[in-house]
């Protein structure tokens, strides 16, 4: 039999090293399917419950094994689902390459079935690689180039098959005008900032008494460098949500996140510091950075579209970070002064005290900081933690530990509901002899939450470890919004809008043959993450939290406290438990030991 375009489509992702492709089936690609079926399954169709969760999990599969994540689906309305996960992956500067179907080419510009203009919606999320395929010549140019744009430029790609160019027969462009042949390979490029740039930045640093470090997911492979920098400059490191896994939390002088989400040593470490060296982030809250003009600055990038901005740096380097910082520390002096130093490491003394007492407030019935509080002293050594957005994050971001060797990712970027479910499942297929824990809120397990389980289910079997555990947050409110409307929009909580129906989350696991925990004690908190761990198929532990637990922000402003009084004084359904709840919260800053 001739080979088709759709079987030599398949056959160019096997010999990029491609072993799955996350999709859900649709007549728009009928004609890869059935090349599928005669590539005997290679590379490995993995079968979502929707679009976007299949979007989700190719994010989660590259976020967690480093490869390039690829996903597949059909023409119009599974074109369509695909956006919202590969705009996740777009704004986390993840590598991920969308094949999608289209209609017939006869077809195109009829009003036809399913028939959407996919160039046109497809422009921005795939911005920097584009193309349809009309042609069989085109290929494997097209296919060639939307992988290495996606790999080199961290970003998403997409390719465009009409059903009816699937099933032509595959002929490779020629030696002839206007055929463009092409090649495997990608080789890495080496980036290294000069020998001036290097001199300027070394300056800015020795000049400073009170360094501040902030690195993201850019520094994640860098660790060592960062802590030798941190340690010549007797700084305090603060973390950007992505790069919690970049560098352990237990080293005395890493502050744990930064931002909304993030922690008191971190808000003061960039409050009270007059230099600051960025590392591999671009974290955009610059109110939580030094004020304008308080602190001499230097960025590390190995992206020189995003060196420059969220502060005015006095010098830019562009290179990668490990490399970078090889070639920056021997023209670091180290400080001899550590008073910077000892209070940076007495404030993180001090916050984790708070933090271990806010854990055990008393709560109706499940104080949720507790579940993760209990939880991070337990994590196994080669743990891969996925959170989803909501107040999980918060308490993602606090209360978790990460020692050395651990993984941990969400939503950086674009904060979207429902990936903490698939990117579990990308990272299992990316690990299958790892740990993974996922921690959801019950509205995005009622979303498509429900639903990724059904897909862990069916394919726990094959992982080398099948645990992977599910730990849903069951307050029945939109938690995170409930508290945003409260502290930033001056109004109450939102009955109709917030409340979302109670759902039997640990039965519904057990149903489809998973171990289902359910917690509503807060005594029973450890031992549900004991039975959890030591399960040998996946397990939901449903913990039932209390809605009224303030995600109190690392510095709680004026004009928040203010909106939340408002709020409450409009008729809040839950003023009373939220002011007591806030009051015992707060008040662990200032017990002994505390603020």
């Amino acid at each position: 039999m001739a080979e088709l375009v759709s079987d030599y489509m398949l056959k160019r992702l096997r010999e990029w090293g491609v072993d799955r492709v996350f999709s859900y089936a649709g007549d728009g690609i009928n004609g890869l399917l059935a090349a599928w079926d005669r590539a005997d399954n290679n590379p490995r169709f993995i079968q979502s419950r929707h679009e976007e969760l299949a979007a989700f999990e190719a994010t989660g599969y590259a976020k967690f094994s480093g490869r390039v994540g690829v996903c597949a689906a059909t023409s119009g309305p599974g074109a369509i689902h695909l956006l919202n996960g590969l705009y996740d992956a777009k704004l986390d500067h993840v590598p991920v390459v969308a094949i999608i179907g289209q209609t017939a080419r006869s077809a195109m510009g009829g009003s036809y079935q399913q028939e959407v203009d996919l160039m046109s919606l497809y422009k921005d999320v795939a911005s920097d690689y584009l193309q349809m395929v009309t042609v069989p010549e085109q290929l494997p140019n097209v296919l060639d180039r939307a992988i290495r744009t996606a790999a080199s430029r961290r970003t998403v790609t997409a390719i465009i098959v009409p059903a009816d160019v699937q099933e032509l027969e595959y002929s490779p462009p020629e030696h002839e005008f206007k055929m463009v042949p092409s090649s495997l390979g990608m080789p890495a490029p080496q980036s290294t900032p000069s020998a001036e740039g290097l001199d300027k930045a070394a300056e800015v640093l020795n000049s400073g008494e009170r360094v501040a470090m902030l690195i993201g997911q850019g520094a994640r492979g860098a660790a060592d460098e960062v802590v030798e920098m941190a340690d010549k400059l007797g700084a305090g490191v603060a973390k950007a949500l992505l790069g919690k896994d970049a560098l352990p939390d237990d080293l005395p002088f890493v502050t744990g996140a930064i931002g909304l989400l993030g922690t008191r040593p971190s808000y003061e470490l960039m409050q009270d510091c007059d230099t600051l060296l960025v590392v591999g982030s671009s974290f955009p809250y610059t109110q939580f950075m030094p004020e304008f003009g308080q602190a001499r600055a230097v960025q590390i990038d190995i992206d020189p579209t995003m060196v420059g901005m969220r502060y005015p740096f006095e010098c830019n380097l562009v290179g990668d970070a490990a490399e970078t910082l090889r070639m920056l520390l021997p023209l670091v002096e180290r400080k001899t002064d550590r008073s910077w130093r000892e209070k940076i490491e007495d404030n993180i003394r001090r916050w984790d005290e708070v933090m271990e007492r806010r854990a055990y407030v008393d709560a109706d019935p499940v104080n949720p900081e507790r579940v993760f509080h209990e939880l991070s002293p337990m994590l196994p050594d080669d743990v891969i933690v996925t959170a989803d957005s909501g107040s999980v994050a918060n308490w993602y971001a606090r209360h978790l530990k990460f020692r050395k060797g651990m993984r941990g990712s969400l939503s950086g970027t674009l904060a979207t509901m429902c990936p903490g479910a698939p990117y579990a499942t990308g990272a299992k297929f990316a690990h299958p002899d790892k740990p993974v824990i996922a921690f959801v809120g019950d509205g995005a397990m009622q979303m498509s939450g429900l639903n990724e389980l059904i897909t862990i289910g069916h394919y726990a079997k094959e992982w080398d470890n099948p645990q992977v555990i599910i730990a849903v947050l069951n307050n029945g409110d939109l938690n995170q919004v409930t508290w945003e409307l409260r502290a930033m929009g001056d109004a109450p909580q939102f009955i109709p809008s917030q409340r979302i129906p109670d759902f039997p989350y640990a039965g519904f696991a057990e149903s489809i043959g998973m171990l289902g925990i359910k917690v509503d004690d807060p005594k029973d908190i450890k031992g549900a993450w004991e039975r959890a761990l030591a399960a040998d198929r996946p397990c939901v532990i449903e913990f039932v939290t209390d809605p009224a637990i303030p995600p109190i922000p690392p510095h709680a402003t004026l004009e928040q406290m203010e909106s939340v009084a408002k709020a409450l004084a409009k008729g809040d359904p839950e003023a009373w438990e939220v002011v007591k709840q806030g009051v015992k919260s707060k008040a662990q800053d200032f017990l002994p030991g505390g603020r």
